[in-house]
């Protein structure tokens, strides 16, 4: 019986690092986890989202569509998130000329 590493088996299932089905499943895979990780604190703040979204300036669908999943929401919207929560944000972006980084 053949084994197969992670590495292997993600290759074969997701596509190879660098490929576009790749790249697309861990961008996906992220906004992913923000939306549980803004769940998981807003539950520990013990705010519901219709309380979390009186706080930021939104309705309780938007708060309930981005705990879902991040990827069609503005960094303005992410970043009233993570006030309201009292989250610290570090923000880097690296490109070929510019080194850039916004922290709250």
């Amino acid at each position: 019986m053949k084994t197969y590493t992670l590495g292997e088996v993600q290759d074969k299932l997701i596509g190879k690092i660098g490929t576009q089905d790749r790249d697309r499943f861990e961008y996906e895979l992220q906004m992913d986890l923000i939306g549980k990780a803004i769940k998981q604190t807003r539950q520990e703040r013990k705010l519901t989202q219709e309380d979390l979204g009186k706080l930021i300036g939104v309705k309780k669908s938007q708060i309930s569509r981005l705990e879902s999943n991040a990827s069609n929401v503005t960094i303005d919207t992410l970043m009233r998130v993570f006030s309201a929560l009292q989250a610290s944000v570090k923000l880097q972006i690296e490109l070929p000329h510019l080194k850039m980084s916004v922290g709250q």
